[in-house]
């Protein structure tokens, strides 16, 4: 098939940048810039959707349109998550400064209150004249014991007010950084907001671009075709991937000690498609936990990732290399947060859930394969 060119040039894609501001409210001055960047970006997507409309793009020039908006929402999904860990670590850190300012102002009234009572028992106890004692040898032995006395309280003095004089100025530098953590938190939500609303109209923006791509492949053959594609893509991904890995020769110990005992990749209810006949001659090679948009994706077990990028079909897809052959497969992602060539070990979150690929809900497309083969997943996890 001969892709038709479009007449014009599509408008191209305009980087969203994000301030951030360092008080509890953005001015008034960086909430306009950011409601005039975001104005800016709908009005370019909007473009866009017009342009594909008067166009009539064919299916392949729509499938290079939903790539770009899924790899553009892969990457302010990634951003948005990394500011919400963020804004986690920073009420956390919050809530143990506030408990040592707790902890500081109550020492610090437990101490004023020892002071004065040794202020108190000082001034119960009168004044001697000591110069007098000493040269006439008056009451010698009430000398020796006051003088004792005197001694001890003003020791017991001096090391409270020390500690005084330091807690005060712990608690001084404690309030400081709740200022500044303060300060970074409110940053962090506006920046937050910002990505949010990008992240939503670069959604509203893909949702149209399925919608035509849809129409055109709604036949039995066109949708066949497309999902053949699709497949023939994946393999040549983990076939790449597969010679990569032996390249590597990376010291990794594979699955087999571990069949039956994996945990599941991600929390959801899982459809056992494996096998299964899809549309046509095309079968599921996986399986399919459908989960929370933008919940976390998990490496089964440790190894390193080979491939991390978007597949015509599978949406952003990773593929984890665990040695002796044996590899899994992640896709339908919502972002990637894993690089190629990264070590992760068991349980790091390498991805989000999503609806990539084409996808109409959010979902984790899921399999596993040993030198290429694929293997029913359900008989790997844990039940």
């Amino acid at each position: 098939m001969i892709i038709k060119q479009y007449r014009q040039p599509l408008t191209t894609h305009i980087s969203v940048l994000f301030l951030i501001c360092g008080l509890w409210l953005a001015p008034a001055s960086a909430q306009d810039d950011q409601q005039s960047r975001l104005a800016e970006l709908q009005a370019e997507l909007k473009a866009r959707q017009q342009e594909l409309a008067e166009n009539k793009a064919d299916a392949e020039q729509l499938q290079d349109i939903l790539k770009k908006s899924e790899v553009e929402i892969g990457r302010v999904a990634s951003q948005l998550n990394k500011t919400e860990s963020q804004l986690a670590e920073n009420r956390k850190e919050q809530t143990v400064l506030r408990k040592q300012q707790s902890e500081l102002k109550t020492a610090i009234v437990q101490q004023q209150s020892l002071l004065a009572s040794q202020l108190r028992s000082a001034f119960m106890a009168g004044h001697y004249d000591y110069a007098k004692m000493l040269f006439y040898q008056d009451e010698a032995t009430t000398f020796e014991r006051v003088l004792t006395y005197y001694q001890y309280l003003s020791k017991a003095r001096q090391q409270e007010i020390s500690r005084f004089r330091s807690n005060v100025e712990e608690l001084e530098t404690v309030n400081a950084r709740l200022e500044q953590k303060a300060a970074e938190l409110a940053a962090l939500l506006t920046k937050q907001k910002e990505q949010q609303a990008v992240l939503l109209t670069r959604q509203s923006d893909r949702k149209q671009t399925l919608a035509k791509l849809n129409k055109q492949i709604a036949s039995d053959a066109e949708q066949v075709a497309q999902l053949q594609a699709s497949e023939r893509a994946l393999m040549e991904a983990i076939e790449t991937a597969r010679r990569q890995a032996e390249r590597a020769k990376t010291e990794l110990s594979g699955l087999s000690k571990l069949k039956g005992k994996l945990k599941p990749p991600a929390s959801g209810r899982l459809r056992d498609l494996f096998g299964n006949r899809r549309q046509g001659q095309v079968r599921w090679k996986g399986i399919i936990i459908e989960g929370a948009e933008g919940s976390s994706v998990k490496s089964i077990s440790h190894g390193r990732i080979l491939y991390a990028d978007w597949l015509k079909g599978f949406g952003l897809v990773t593929i984890i290399d665990h040695g002796d052959g044996y590899m899994t497969v992640y896709g339908h992602n919502q972002a990637l947060l894993k690089q190629a060539g990264d070590l992760v070990a068991e349980g790091d979150t390498i991805a989000l859930v999503g609806q990539s690929g084409g996808q109409s809900y959010p979902n984790l497309y899921f399999e596993i394969r040993h030198k290429g083969k694929a293997l029913d997943p359900t008989t790997w996890l844990a039940k």
